[in-house]
Formats: C-alpha cells, structure tokens, sequence
C-alpha cells in the first residue's frame, strides 16, 4: 500500500481530484495518509475532514524561522511514515535536507509545459496570464519529481491542452485542472503504486 501525504496551500482541487481516483479505483493500493497546509483556511483541510483524513497546518509563521519551520515539517512526514509526498499547489519552498532523504519520492503537479513558464512568481494564475499575454497557442500540466532546482526535476507526465483565442487566465486555468492537471496527477500516483515508474540517469523511465 503507496502512503501518500499530500501538501498543498488552497482550495485543494487536485487533492479532491487524487481522493476521486482512489475511491474510483483508479489509483490502485494507495491510501491518503496525511493532508498538510501552510495555511489554515486553505479549504483542502476541509476536503480532507470531509473524506476522513487527517488534515494539520504547518505555517512557517508559526516558527521563530525557516530552520525550525523545516525541522517540523520533516518531523511530521518521517511520523507519518509515507511513501510519496504529493505537491498539490504547495506554495512554499521544500527544504533541501527534505528532499535529499525523499529523493524521488517528492512529486509536484506545475500549470504549464515545463520548461516553460517555470521558476519564482509563475504559479496559478500567473503561469496563465503569460501563457496568453505570450500569444503561446499550446500549454498543460506537468507532473514531475522535486529536486533542488525550481521546476527541474525528473518529469513523470506532462499533457497538453490547446489554447483558444478568447481565453482568459481565469478560463485558461480552469480548462487546464480540468483536461490536464486532475488527468496525470492520479495517472503518476497509480503508475508509482504500481511499481512502473523508475529514474535513470536523471530521466523518468516508464516501465510497460
């Protein structure tokens, strides 16, 4: 059984997307282990008390600084004793020794085609509104392992999506969660449940 713990900052969309797929069947032997938020009215705690899970906040506010923030961040992961930390809109840099002893085992779910449209400041609504202020005519969604960089890591699944004329970012975004993001988040996950996915050489290998 894939122990997920699944981080995210808002309203937890791909999150109810993943809780979805596994009650459907369609992410196989994986079970939600753990929901943790940065922010405390994030409406994804309240998806995962809704679906019986357990939900805590963990604001680096609360820490006197970004050290100790961390030290309880990596406390309650190694407590939970997951297998896959999940990256579902989580709005706040992974620290390095987190992701030295979780090395491929930390996904995140990014709005657009990596490489495009990565680094600071291009999230959410922002990737969108360069996408279209660019004239880019093709974008999607990107599910990929978390290394030091900014949106550089191994990429597991990308999907494109077409973008049409009199889009907005607001209309944009929507259509790219919906035929995109909430598509290959549970895709990865089941295909890493299921033992397909390996990492050679610094590229995903999907097994048949």
């Amino acid at each position: 059984m894939l122990k997920l713990a699944v981080c995210v900052s808002g309203g937890g969309t791909n999150l109810q997307a993943i809780i979805d797929a596994i009650e459907a069947g369609r992410i196989h032997d994986t079970e939600i282990s753990l929901v943790i938020s940065n922010n405390p009215n994030a409406y994804a705690l309240e998806r995962a008390k809704k679906a019986g899970i357990e939900g805590i906040c963990i604001s680096p506010k609360s820490y006197e600084n970004r050290d100790a923030f961390n030290a309880a961040f990596l406390e309650k992961l190694d407590a939970a004793k997951v297998d896959l930390v999940v990256l579902a809109g989580f709005l706040v840099v992974i620290p390095e020794i987190m992701i030295k002893k979780y090395r491929n085992r930390i996904i995140n779910i990014h709005p657009s085609l990596i490489p495009s449209f990565c680094g600071t400041g291009y999230y959410g609504l922002k990737v969108h509104e360069g996408v279209l202020a660019r004239g880019v005519k093709v974008t999607g969604a990107t599910v990929h392992f978390v290394d030091e960089g900014t949106d550089t890591g191994p990429i597991i699944l990308q999907k494109a999506v077409v973008v049409q004329q009199d889009d907005t970012p607001e209309v944009l975004q929507r259509r790219v969660m919906e035929e995109a993001e909430w598509q290959i988040m549970p895709q990865a996950i089941d295909l890493i449940a299921r033992g397909k996915v390996s990492v050679v050489d610094g590229k995903v290998r999907i097994a048949e």
